[in-house]
């Protein structure tokens, strides 16, 4: 089969091409393992691989064919998952350079999930460290670049997967997401990606590992990939909960004004504008703010802040005892450091924003209130937001805007705060490019329980807009 046509092919579609026998599963991983080869050294975003081991789980699952086994609805099929998760005999650094020789003897539940379904796994992507930024950087593996343009960012903290995705190599991904982290890198590199609602897929395996309640609420392991039948079909695979029916016509489609008081690049406003035009034809729309949606980004803030920062600082630090401000201060002036100082300054800035114990009450008081308007209100509600002001930045604007101490974050996060801070499913899916060719995604989120009306409304405007497009650019 035509190499190009298979490294185009979502998830799906190979596995139908391998059941069919129209493709070995060898092959398949022999042409994604010569393009990761190819287009990797240009972006840095596969950073540990398992070539040898893919290729002879390839030939074990051929074998299984001839005899009529099939292992499961993945059979054969090439993925890669995100640095932060624990894959057998492979290594979970975060990004720390004092990790570096740690190799976990065990798999995340989801890989397992995965495999059981019978993927084969090509290796893990590029995280900054302790997944503790929007942006992928990080002194172990160094940083990611955007495959659309070198000179942008990939987004993160899931940002190797969306950049490895983007050139197509690996057939889909696994990312997490406590702030954007598979969303922004699904925009800023033009790959569609499914944020799951809260608690609805396992987490156990991810490091590191999330136990605060709160922080809980707001985090989640999702799919990346190529179409919004692969975030469909991989959900299905990994999630605790089956996907219940629902019927489009019964939702109302409520689309972010362009209007809003927040930045919003001028293309950005013009998708959302065209978006309302063409599902007003079918569909109830309305243009409109939702509840709680000004209050998100500092909610977010607050709840990331009012977590043990110990528990970053320890990991961070583990065999350096320079300490955060002296270290922030030795990185400035020599670079000498282990850690990069973005992750410094996160921890810093964790410790001058951390809520009183009386405003984390107060926190929780709202949070209980929120989830409960929110079951009422998108009872019948999909709604549509962007993900990110704009296309992908250079390189470092994203963690300007985000880190900063003067809380600049209030006017660029909420976008992808929202459904992180009331734990909803988001599928986010590339509609447009900007004025540079840069990729631009819209996110469509719901209530859980509404998974079935949200993968509906994304193929309505997949199949509409731009939906997947693979760069091509270092073939």
């Amino acid at each position: 089969m035509d190499e190009t046509a298979l490294l185009d092919m979502d998830a799906t579609a190979i596995a139908e091409k391998i059941k069919s026998k129209e493709v070995s599963c060898e092959e398949v991983v022999r042409v994604y393992v010569g393009h990761i080869k190819k287009t990797n050294p240009f972006i840095n975003a596969m950073v540990e691989t398992r070539f040898d081991e893919a290729l002879e789980e390839s030939k074990h699952l051929d074998e299984q064919i001839k005899k009529n086994q099939w292992k499961g609805p993945l059979h054969g099929v090439p993925i890669s998952v995100k640095e932060a998760f624990h894959v057998a005999n492979m290594k979970t650094t975060g990004g720390l350079v004092h990790r570096q020789d740690l190799i976990s003897r065990i798999d995340a539940d989801v890989v397992t999930r995965l495999k059981n379904a019978g993927a084969i796994i090509l290796g893990k992507t590029n995280t900054p460290a302790l997944s503790f930024s929007q942006e992928t950087e990080n002194k172990l593996y160094g940083r990611t670049n955007n495959p659309w343009d070198l000179s942008k960012t990939a987004g993160g903290s899931s940002g190797g997967e969306g950049a490895i995705l983007a050139v197509g190599g690996s057939a889909a991904g696994i990312g997490s997401d406590i702030g954007g982290s598979i969303r922004i890198p699904a925009h800023f590199n033009g790959v569609v990606s499914f944020k799951p609602g809260r608690k609805t897929v396992p987490s156990e395996g991810h490091f590191p590992p999330i136990h605060d309640p709160l922080l809980e609420r707001m985090f989640a392991v999702g799919p990346m990939g190529k179409s919004v039948r692969d975030m469909r079909f991989m959900y299905q695979l990994i999630a605790n909960r089956p996907i219940e029916p629902n019927h489009l016509l019964n939702f109302k489609v409520e689309i972010l004004p362009g209007s809003i008081d927040y930045p919003l690049s001028l293309t950005t406003i013009q998708v959302l504008d065209e978006i309302e035009g063409f599902l007003g034809k079918s569909l109830t729309t309305k243009r409109t703010i939702p509840p709680f949606f000004d209050d998100s980004a500092k909610l977010w803030q607050e709840i990331i802040a009012s977590s043990d920062s110990k528990v970053l600082e320890r990991g961070a630090y583990n065999n350096d005892r320079t300490g955060i401000m002296k270290g922030l201060i030795k990185e400035r002036i020599a670079e000498k450091t282990s850690v990069k100082p973005s992750l410094t300054k996160g921890i810093f800035a964790s410790k001058i924003f951390k809520p009183s114990a009386k405003r984390v009450r107060e926190i929780q008081q709202i949070l209980d209130q929120g989830d409960e308007r929110l079951k009422t209100y998108l009872k019948n509600r999909l709604l549509i937001f962007p993900v990110y002001h704009s296309a992908a930045p250079k390189h470092g604007k994203v963690y300007r805007e985000i880190f900063s101490l003067r809380k600049r974050f209030l006017l660029y996060m909420p976008y992808v705060a929202y459904a992180n801070v009331w734990g909803l499913p988001a599928l986010t899916i590339p509609v447009a490019i900007d004025e540079h060719g840069l990729p631009l995604s819209i996110q469509i989120m719901s209530a859980k329980g509404n998974e079935d009306a949200i993968f509906r409304l994304g193929r309505v405007l997949e199949r509409k807009l731009r939906g997947y497009k693979r760069c091509t650019t270092f073939d």
